[in-house]
Parts: structure tokens; C-alpha cells; sequence
């Protein structure tokens, strides 16, 4: 297969090194798509290596096939050894892998829930904490961390992943301020409800409801997004950008968000109903 086209704008940018985290499919690999098509060179790490290789075989020379758990903080260390090596210097971190155990809280296993906290906020943590010494003495880089719109507002059925997102959020803005003297950029970027396996999941769940209460987007306005953010550094990216607003503000009023919430969900699961007649007619 042949390498992705390349856009006329990728000549006026300089070529950098993006590693994409949970880059094999998704959001993920929908970014590393658009890195490619803007001249950056791009490790596709996932631990499904077998997918990011299949990726990689579509995006070309510039692309770079690499297994990680994102829960080991030694394979990331091993990780960026590699990168370094091969590539000479990593200059943006996109901290995307993420996963989901729908259901209600009393549903789930401790284990689900241990889960969830290890890949999404125990990963991005392990991933900060490898490139952050090493971009502070390389005297530049840059992280970007893709969180999620339940960081703003508790959504039922996705408590504990809610919880990570939650986490995440905390996290990135403390160590944005603390680290606002180094030579470091940083950006947190917050999807919607997205078109990926992540959703289908849910329309597995009877309890995964509030996803559906708005159209799914399509990863690759995600994937646009992400590396628009590579060029501009926002401080933080809402989706939508107008809706986005009510969410945060529905977050951050606990009486409001429980009178809310509830009749979302009725909305929700008849919009869920809808999608899953349509797809078996």
C-alpha cells in the first residue's frame, strides 16, 4: 500500500516527531493519519502491535510501528530509548490511549474499575513522567493529553471512567502551572462522543445511554484537531465548542447536574433506540 498523500500545507511546517499513544485505531490512528499527511514522522504505539504494523504499512517511511503498555512505566522508558534512537529527538507526546468498562458502578468488578484507572490515568501519568525530564533537557517539546467531556460532567453508566477523565484534567492544568517557566508546551484536548469500537461497546450497554445524546463525530475531526493543536498549543479544547460550554457549567452545579442528567437520559436512550433500529433495517 502506498503512503498517504501528503496536504500542501505540510511544506511550510517543520518536520517533527509525534508519538501517539493507543495510535492503532480510533482517534489515535486517525491522528497519526494527519501527522503523516503534514510531513511529521510518527511512532504508532499500541499494544496491538500487529494493528499499529498494518497502520504503518498504509502511512509509510515516516511512520513507525511500536508496541506499548502504557501501564508500564519501564516499557515506556525502554519505549523512548528506542525513539531517541532512532529518531535522534521526540518532540510531541500525545498521551490518546484510553479504555471503557460501561455499566453501572455496582456492575462492574474491581477489576474493571482498577482497569480503567491503570490505562487512563495511570498511563497518561507514566507517559508525562518519561517525557517530561528528558523534553525539559532536550530544551523543547511538547504534550498533548486527550481526555474527554465527562472531565467537565458525571455521566451515569460511566462512573469510574468518568472518574479517570476527571483525574487526567486535575492533573494536566497542576502541571501546566507548575511547569509554565520550562521549555515545555501543553495542551488537553476533550472529545465527544466519538465514532470508534470505544462506541460500540456502548451500544452494547443498556446503561450506556448519555453517549447517544448528541451525534457521534468522526475520528478524523478529532484527528485534525489534535494536530492543529501541535501547530497552535491551546490551552484546552472543547467539543463542541459551543456546547461544550453547557457542559461545563452543568459540571460545575451539582443540583443542576442532578436535575438534568435523568431527563438527558431519557432523550439519550430513545436516540439510542433509533440508531440501533436503523442499523438492523
Amino acid at each position: 500500500m502506498s503512503a498517504l498523500k501528503r496536504s500542501t500545507r505540510s511544506a511550510s511546517r517543520t518536520p517533527k516527531t509525534v508519538v501517539i499513544t493507543g495510535a492503532a485505531s480510533g482517534i489515535g490512528a486517525a491522528a497519526a493519519k494527519e501527522a503523516i499527511r503534514r510531513g511529521h514522522r510518527v511512532a504508532v504505539c499500541d499494544i496491538n502491535l500487529a494493528a499499529a504494523e498494518a497502520l504503518c504499512a498504509e502511512l509509510g517511511p515516516d511512520a513507525l510501528a511500536v508496541h506499548l503498555d502504557v501501564r508500564s512505566a519501564e516499557e515506556w522508558e525502554d519505549v523512548w530509548a528506542a525513539l531517541l534512537e532512532r529518531f535522534g529527538v521526540v518532540d510531541v507526546l500525545v498521551n490518546n490511549a484510553g479504555i471503557i468498562h460501561t455499566g453501572f458502578a455496582r456492575d462492574l468488578t474491581l477489576e474493571q474499575h482498577r482497569d480503567m484507572v491503570d490505562v487512563n490515568y495511570f498511563g497518561v501519568l507514566n507517559g508525562v513522567m518519561t517525557a517530561l525530564p528528558l523534553m525539559r533537557e532536550q530544551g523543547h517539546g511538547q504534550i498533548i493529553n486527550v481526555c474527554s467531556m465527562t472531565s467537565f460532567l458525571p455521566l451515569t453508566g460511566y462512573s469510574t471512567y468518568g472518574a479517570t477523565k476527571h483525574a487526567i484534567r486535575a492533573f494536566h492544568h497542576a502541571l501546566v502551572m507548575e511547569e509554565r517557566d520550562s521549555p515545555i508546551r501543553f495542551s488537553i484536548i476533550h472529545p465527544p462522543s466519538v465514532q470508534t469500537p470505544m462506541l460500540e461497546q456502548e451500544m452494547a450497554d443498556p446503561s450506556a445511554v448519555l453517549a447517544f445524546a448528541e451525534k457521534a463525530t468522526a475520528p478524523e475531526v478529532l484527528g485534525r484537531s489534535i494536530n492543529d493543536a501541535i501547530d497552535t498549543s491551546p490551552l484546552e479544547v472543547v467539543f463542541p465548542p459551543l456546547g461544550g460550554r453547557f457542559q461545563r457549567l452543568g459540571g460545575s452545579n451539582a443540583r443542576l447536574m442532578h436535575f438534568i442528567i435523568p431527563k438527558i437520559e431519557t432523550f439519550s436512550a430513545a436516540r439510542k433506540r433509533l440508531r440501533r433500529g436503523s442499523r438492523n433495517s
